[in-house]
């Protein structure tokens, strides 16, 4: 994997977050088993795994594991 910054990783967080938030109140509008909110479960899926690993590597600060 790409060396990123510290500070990369934080903006890349924040965005990641936002569009987490943008995401889960547009799912709320549509009814479940609609296209469209399956699209955003997925979305939202593909987020919350970003975000677990953009914060794993926070964590370890871009040491080895």
């Amino acid at each position: 994997m790409e060396a990123y910054t510290k500070e990369e990783l934080t903006q890349a967080l924040t965005a990641v977050e936002s569009i987490i938030r943008k995401c889960e109140a547009a799912q709320r509008r549509f009814p479940e088993g609609t296209s469209h909110h399956t699209l955003l479960k997925r979305r939202l899926n593909a987020m919350y795994l970003s975000r677990a690993l953009i914060c794993r590597e926070l964590e370890t600060d871009g040491k080895e594991r």
